[in-house]
């Protein structure tokens, strides 16, 4: 089963793609609509890689060219998210077991949230894959944490025993970043645990082909008032270590 795994930043995927041609000599590169689909084995198993970039359009984009030119079985996602619900902090991890368009809004159309002509606004997530990705976060978190990001690093953001959570994820094309949009966001979608930029649009391309999906955000802020995280630095010290463990273990435990 070959998997697509993307990512929407640089240093979410480079670590990742490294690992691949270190692996396998024979990886291959292939450029599409202007993104490179790296296509090889990591940690034994066969995998596409590729930069999706930043937004729904971008990852829709992406996933449909796994999909149709390289036959992709399933999907995995990895990347960053603000935290929503009140129990999400900084340098936890979530895993979603479904995902909306938080931004989404055709009304008087259609419901709000509500995909047109689909007649559905949550996407659940694939129950196999992201199992296993439940399990391989729990692995990193019980065994591997402490020696992928050392205690200094995860001091420096203010992390302190980071915890998986399984739940909904929301997607929408705007950074938040303040306390009154977290609050319509609780009120209006309770079950919200994080917020990002591009994980519904995947899980509705995937959706539409009938291809698995997994999805897993790294918790960089709590997308309020005080979402003025270092991301540069925060991607590159403790997201990509995070990315790179967890899809380990997920790859291994396929073998």
């Amino acid at each position: 089963m070959t998997l697509g795994i993307l990512a929407a930043l640089h240093d979410e995927v480079d670590g990742l793609i490294a690992a691949m041609r270190h692996e396998d000599a024979r990886a291959t590169t292939q450029t599409i609509g202007m993104r490179d689909y790296h296509c090889g084995t990591l940690h034994g198993q066969p995998v596409v890689l590729v930069l999706a970039r930043v937004g729904k359009v971008a990852a829709a984009a992406t996933t449909v060219t796994l999909i149709r030119e390289f036959g992709v079985e399933g999907i995995v996602f990895t990347g960053l998210a603000g935290g929503v619900a009140t129990e999400v902090g900084v340098g936890d991890i979530v895993v979603a077991d479904a995902t909306i368009q938080h931004d989404l809004d055709a009304r008087p159309l259609f419901p709000r949230h509500e995909v047109p002509l689909l007649g559905q606004s949550v996407f659940p997530a694939d129950p196999a894959l992201t199992a296993a990705l439940r399990q391989a976060v729990e692995g990193f978190l019980r065994d591997d944490l402490a020696s992928e990001v050392p205690d200094g690093v995860l001091a420096r953001f203010g992390i302190h025993a980071p915890k998986l959570h399984v739940g909904m994820i929301g997607s929408g094309d705007q950074f938040i970043n303040s306390a009154m949009a977290v609050a319509g966001l609780r009120r209006d979608l309770p079950l919200l645990q994080a917020v990002e930029m591009e994980g519904a649009a995947l899980a509705q391309i995937c959706h539409e082909y009938g291809v698995p999906y997994a999805l897993m955000r790294t918790v960089s802020d709590r997308a309020d008032d005080a979402a003025h995280v270092d991301f540069p630095a925060f991607l590159r010290d403790v997201a990509s270590h995070y990315s790179s463990a967890v899809l380990r273990r997920f790859l291994d435990a396929r073998g």
